[in-house]
Parts: C-alpha cells; structure tokens; sequence
C-alpha cells in the first residue's frame, strides 16, 4: 500500500492482522475518568497501532493507524473520520512518537475504511475487535 490505496491480497491482510499485539495497561497512561480503560495493540509494520477507549467495557473512541493513513470512531459523533498522519514525512519531529499529527480527510476514503474492516475480522474472535466491527455496522 502507497500513498495511495491499493488493494492488499488476503495474506497480506491476514499478516497484518495477527501481527497485533497488545501493549501491557501498565505502560498506558490511563485515564482520571472512573471506568475509562484504554488497549493498545501495535503491528508488527511500523506505523501500524489500534488505540481503544472504553467506559464500561464499551468502545467511546478508537483510531487505527497504516502507513501514513487513519480512521478513527468516536461514540459523540458516531461515524468514521479518516485521515493522513505525518508518520511518514521525513523531519525532525516525525522521528517522535507523541509527535503523530493527524490530518482529516475531507472526504471519508472508504477504501481505508473496508480495508481496516478487512484487517480486524482477521481477529474477530476476539472481544475488543468483535466490539469494533459492530460500528462498521
């Protein structure tokens, strides 16, 4: 996959896919909030991250992030945003992890959108990412 979407093969995705792992809860800083719990899963790709926000074992937010683009959910607006982060532009401040910046589309790239769709029923077995496929609902 390029700048531009191209369609990955089915073993493409399915790698993809089970290269997520979770990162430990002691290593994120959780919410004050009372209930809010918060998973990250990382891929084995660079620049491939799956962040959920939960309150009472319910997804409020998540952003998944592949190769310079986004998609992102949020309970408030109850739709997918897509976007291009700056995780591939070469300077300075790209080489830092809390510098990722996000750049919505105006137009949701629903290319994206089916293909995260593709690359999280590969763990659809799997609570959290069982929760994440209801919103494509």
């Amino acid at each position: 996959m390029s700048q531009q979407n191209q369609i990955l093969n089915k073993d493409e995705i399915a790698a993809l896919g089970a290269s997520l792992r979770g990162i430990e809860q002691k290593l994120l800083k959780q919410s004050q909030q009372t209930g809010i719990t918060r998973m990250w899963f990382q891929g084995e790709e660079p620049y491939f991250d799956v962040f959920f926000e939960l309150k009472d074992d319910e997804i409020l937010w998540f952003q998944f992030t592949l190769r310079g683009k986004s998609l992102s959910w949020d309970s408030r607006k109850a739709r997918f945003q897509t976007g291009t982060t700056n995780e591939l532009n070469y300077n300075d401040v790209s080489f830092y992890a809390a510098s990722k910046t996000i750049e919505n589309d105006i137009q949701t790239n629903w290319e994206f959108v089916n293909l995260v769709r593709s690359i999280l029923e590969t763990r659809a077995t799997e609570n959290i990412f069982t929760k994440a496929l209801k919103l494509f609902n």
